[in-house]
């Protein structure tokens, strides 16, 4: 389905995006409108699927994850079949927060977020046991400076 995005949808994209804790009243307010029409439009972009899953931002470092890795991985493996049990091995771990695929040197980079070194280790040691894979570099952050799930509207 598709959808046009007017000012006022992007008025309220952006706030759900802030806070989408907020009330309907609150939203309203900020784009300047009543709780009818804003209900309306949230509904026509859910439906479109312009606002997907809704859900909480966590600590990790309260949590107790305090690693956060990158893992670059090269692959001399292309078929289907690697690639579906690649992607069923990246699905079954909630280490992975993110996987993409790559144009380039690189294959594969994930972002890998653990309590620490040696559970990274565990990590890896599972992944390696699943699936083949040519070469496997990790980087450690050292210091997250931003991370956001917010797109620019």
């Amino acid at each position: 389905m598709s959808v046009r995005i007017d000012e006022t949808d992007r008025k309220i994209l952006g706030a759900l995006q802030r806070d989408a804790s907020q009330s309907l009243e609150e939203i309203a307010a900020e784009v300047g409108s009543s709780k009818t029409p804003v209900w309306n439009r949230i509904r026509k972009l859910r439906e479109a699927g312009v606002i997907g899953q809704q859900t909480v931002v966590l600590d990790a470092d309260a949590l107790g994850f305090e690693a956060c890795f990158f893992v670059l991985i090269r692959t001399s493996e292309h078929e289907a079949e690697w690639q579906a049990a690649f992607l069923k091995a990246l699905q079954d771990r909630a280490e992975v927060q993110e996987a993409h695929r790559l144009a380039g040197d690189i294959d594969y980079i994930l972002k890998v977020r653990v309590a620490n070194a040696r559970a990274y280790d565990a990590f890896y040691q599972a992944l390696i046991a699943e699936v083949r894979v040519h070469n496997v570099t990790a980087l450690l952050s050292m210091e997250e400076i931003k991370s956001t799930t917010m797109l620019p509207l």
